[in-house]
């Protein structure tokens, strides 16, 4: 499991101003949010759009990060996290759209 640097009350606002998601897991529930969400000084900025279209679609935290990580031979990188993170967030925002609504 890998951990950012960034401090506890980083991460909780990211979270609480929905610039990342995460799930609960583990024995003690913590929320952990996936590392490819991450950038060195912080979320990843094509991210909250893609999150916001997604969650105005009906999905689910869980549903989100599932959908991210889903493998999509069409998309650069071969997913949609993996697409944002070469910069191509039009055509992963345009998939969202299209699977939320």
């Amino acid at each position: 499991m890998e951990r950012t640097g960034a401090p506890l009350q980083a991460v909780k606002r990211w979270l609480q101003d929905r610039e990342l998601v995460g799930v609960r897991r583990g024995p003690n529930r913590a929320v952990m949010v996936p590392a490819g969400f991450l950038l060195d000084d912080g979320p990843l900025p094509a991210l909250r759009g893609t999150l916001t279209v997604l969650s105005d679609g009906g999905f689910s935290d869980a549903e989100i990060i599932a959908w991210l990580h889903e493998p999509d031979e069409t998309l650069i990188g071969g997913s949609a996290i993996a697409s944002l993170r070469t910069g191509s967030k039009t055509e992963v925002r345009r998939r969202a759209q299209e699977r939320a609504f």
